[in-house]
């Protein structure tokens, strides 16, 4: 597999947008984020110190405004969850919601994926990682910004636990099977989709803004989800 250096951080997979931050969310991210929030340093995280125990873990990646952690952490309080996100608005949102929920299972960081897993996330940590709607950089010339391309494919695998499960969804059909091809070419990870391509959309999954706006669009869904043996 190649290393974690490999990964060209150059060429970011976002671009920070200043956006519209509530007072409220203002609030959220200055009280709530030493409950909740974890500051990015090149260390690697521990469990008990996180949670206070060692249950199966989540990693969603690029959770926008947290909708579907937020609903997979209120129904499976027996696991942990935590999320990456570079957008503050987001974030403070998602403070919001787990504190009006009382949920305690969830930790957030706010930078960029790729240097938390790099040096933050230890190998074989995680039961399950979420990439949910990532950006498809549509146009040609942007196509080496898309997150999902072998070097940082190769990093999640590295991350997962024997068994752990790699899910992706897009409503961008090129990005789907681009990324589709990009997994079948990891020979630790094995298709959980019976014809060799695609899976239904997880029951569990709440819609995302981005997932509604696609569909708003009239565009499908495709969802990829993949085991690590």
């Amino acid at each position: 597999m190649s290393s974690d250096s490999e990964h060209p951080r150059s060429i970011r997979s976002f671009v920070t947008r200043a956006g519209r931050i509530t007072p409220a969310q203002e609030r959220a991210l200055a009280a709530l984020w030493p409950r909740f929030g974890i500051e990015f340093q090149p260390s690697l995280l521990e469990a008990h110190a996180l949670f206070g125990r060692d249950a199966p873990r989540t990693l969603e990646i690029g959770f926008g405004n947290g909708e579907n952690l937020v609903t997979l952490a209120g129904a499976h309080p027996e696991r942990d969850f935590l999320g990456i996100e570079v957008h503050r608005p987001g974030v403070g949102r998602l403070l919001m919601a787990l504190e009006s929920r009382g949920l305690g299972n969830v930790r957030l960081v706010c930078h960029d994926a790729v240097e938390v897993l790099a040096q933050q996330i230890p190998s074989r940590w995680l039961e399950e990682i979420l990439v949910l709607f990532p950006d498809p950089w549509p146009k040609k010339r942007h196509h080496k910004r898309r997150l999902i391309q072998r070097p940082f494919a190769e990093m999640l695998v590295s991350r997962l636990a024997p068994g752990g499960r790699l899910r992706i969804a897009t409503d961008w059909e090129p990005y789907a099977l681009e990324m589709l091809e990009t997994l079948r070419g990891l020979p630790e990870l094995r298709n959980e989709a019976t014809a060799g391509a695609f899976v239904a959309r997880p029951a569990e999954r709440a819609p995302t803004r981005f997932e509604r706006r696609g569909e708003q669009l009239g565009h499908d869904v495709w969802d990829l989800a993949f085991r690590r043996g």
